[in-house]
């Protein structure tokens, strides 16, 4: 039997996005699917957006009180048709075969729930494709994001992600989590027994931040996010989530040797990083301007992270308090 979909677009603001969007779906040579759009609670009006899409797509639009990413996720999906719920970003554009993909690999790869991995697009400015690279490089919190080999223990994020709309209800959906509240739920799944899966043939164009500045508010937030998905979820702690504290620790610990000691042996470590970095960013990205700017990026993303991370691990740790009163704007207050 072909599975049903049903793709909820969770929005706040970003109309030219949403636009792209939708008319990467329009392409799809499997036109059978549905999509939910939230409105949560945007500035701007969004329907004139949607409206480009009146008798090309199948849409159904909702506005609600801004509450968050995930809770408006769930109210979307209380809303769906279908049997799959694939929830995406609205910063994303999609291939023509998307929807097919997505089809064939659930018939050929029964699970639970799924993601796939993103990548820049060729038609990204230099600074998206930079941060692009070090959202999903080896040498970062990226890492490998999502391999064949990941099939069984895959954690999907929500901007590419899907989930049986009957099993995403058995485990209540998002939490009230604004920041990791993705891989909240893909733990929340582990530990009811579900089983989640990795699907190569479904990558999205993902945009995320278009300057330094934004990117290096989002890596914090989701550095700070970690610690409280460890108190969450103690069975799926790993050591290497400490990586980007030990990692800015590390660089501080290197200007202290030289200014006091004279030495630089640990900034040489650094200089060695840096230039592996720079060497895997030309030949992933084909570009020395972009792999220039992938090395800011990098940088960026794990001394942001990693601060966060610590920041984070010291007020819930140490100082033992709660995660909403430590980062009551990471959850929604109802």
């Amino acid at each position: 039997m072909n599975p049903t979909i049903s793709i909820v677009v969770a929005i706040f603001n970003r109309r030219d996005e949403l636009f792209e969007l939708l008319n990467s779906l329009t392409f799809q040579t499997d036109k059978a699917f549905e999509i939910i759009i939230v409105d949560d609670g945007s500035l701007i009006d969004l329907k004139p957006t949607i409206g480009n899409f009146d008798g090309i797509l199948d849409i159904k639009y909702f506005r609600k009180d801004n509450s968050g990413p995930g809770l408006s996720r769930n109210y979307g999906s209380k809303r769906a048709s279908n049997e799959w719920l694939v929830f995406v970003d609205s910063d994303v554009i999609v291939e023509k075969d998307y929807i097919e993909n997505i089809k064939k690999s659930i018939i050929t790869t029964p699970c639970d729930a799924f993601g796939g991995a993103d990548k820049a697009h060729r038609g990204f400015n230099l600074m998206q494709k930079a941060i692009s690279y070090s959202m999903t490089s080896v040498f970062t919190t990226g890492g490998v994001r999502g391999n064949k080999k990941a099939v069984s223990k895959f954690q999907p994020r929500s901007f590419n992600m899907g989930v049986k709309k009957e099993v995403f209800e058995k485990v209540g959906g998002f939490s009230e989590m604004r920041i990791g509240e993705d891989p909240d739920l893909s733990m929340t799944l582990w530990e009811n027994g579900f089983t989640t899966a990795f699907f190569d043939t479904i990558a999205v164009y993902h945009k995320r931040r278009v300057d330094f500045g934004k990117f290096s508010k989002q890596v914090f937030q989701f550095g700070c996010a970690r610690p409280i998905l460890n108190q969450r979820h103690p069975k799926y702690v790993k050591i290497s989530f400490a990586f980007p504290t030990l990692f800015l620790l590390g660089y501080v610990l290197g200007f202290i040797e030289y200014f006091i000691l004279g030495r630089g042996v640990i900034l040489a470590f650094y200089g060695l990083y840096t230039f592996m970095v720079l060497i895997h960013a030309i030949i992933v990205t084909k570009n020395i301007a972009i792999a220039g700017m992938a090395v800011i990026s990098t940088y960026i993303q794990m001394f942001s992270y990693g601060y966060g991370f610590l920041k984070s691990w010291i007020l819930l740790n140490v100082f033992r308090m709660k995660p909403e009163n430590a980062f009551p704007k990471h959850f929604h207050r109802f």
